[in-house]
């Protein structure tokens, strides 16, 4: 009754998880500032211009597809490698999962507001080069943002890292960082597509920066939690308790 499609409909919550932390990165307070700069420089236009809507808005959308691209091959790389690891060291996977949900919880008070982490406010940014303007210029900047921003995404990213080494294969751990490289790549084409008409959302969402870190916040914190209580196994079984129609994807 319960074989592998166990295991492949226990992988849906952490996917779902993945992709809302995605989400929640890009709307963190030292990357949302920035789409719209980035997205300049990527195209080769001014700001106003890209703002106002002036330049045709396909002439962002390929940079900022290259751009996706280089954030996604570092992703999927310590996705690869977190996984790996974890299939390397199954006998101690336990006390993994413990420390690992104690410090993804340590992140999800930081962002509450309970304490600061004083690493988690500064951004340590990596300098691209004058490239500006090309496909291959998007796609460095790509790689750099991956890297550079690591202190101000690092704790969502540390969790789903955390979740892929949980995993028992290298190929499913990785897929949990191509879904979360999506939910964090996918806002950026969107904006990239539509930034003149999107201005006043993502507006809103700047003078509502605080009660989103919040958010992020108590999602980290109840993905330690889970993490800690083995939550996501008994949430696999709930799963397919309720719909029983998922035991096909295995």
């Amino acid at each position: 009754m319960f074989g592998i499609e166990i295991i492949d409909a226990g992988l849906l919550p952490a996917m779902l998880v993945a992709l809302f932390a995605g989400l929640i990165s890009f709307l963190s307070p030292c990357v949302l500032p920035i789409v719209p700069p980035y997205l300049a420089y990527m195209s080769g236009v001014s700001l106003a211009d890209l703002n106002s809507g002036r330049v045709g808005q396909g002439r962002a959308i390929l940079p900022a597809l290259f751009f996706v691209l280089g954030l996604s091959t570092v992703f999927l790389f310590l996705g690869f490698a977190a996984s790996a690891a974890g299939t390397l060291l199954l006998q101690y996977q336990g006390w993994f999962n413990t420390i690992a949900g104690i410090v993804v919880m340590g992140f999800g008070a930081h962002f509450i507001g309970v304490y600061r982490i004083g690493f988690l406010d500064r951004e340590a940014r990596m300098d691209a080069g004058d490239r500006g303007g090309s496909a291959f210029g998007a796609y460095v900047l790509g790689l750099a943002f991956a890297f550079g921003w690591t202190p101000c995404i690092g704790p969502q990213l540390g969790a789903i890292l955390s979740l892929a080494a949980g995993e028992a294969s290298v190929a499913r751990g990785t897929l949990l960082l191509a879904v979360y490289a999506a939910g964090l790549g996918i806002p950026f084409l969107l904006v990239a597509g539509f930034l003149p008409r999107l201005g006043g959302l993502m507006g809103w969402m700047k003078r509502h920066m605080e009660q989103i870190e919040r958010v992020m916040g108590l999602l980290l914190w109840t993905i330690g939690l889970l993490m800690l209580t083995g939550g996501f196994s008994a949430f696999s079984y709930w799963l397919l308790e309720t719909f029983p129609a998922l035991a096909a994807l295995g």
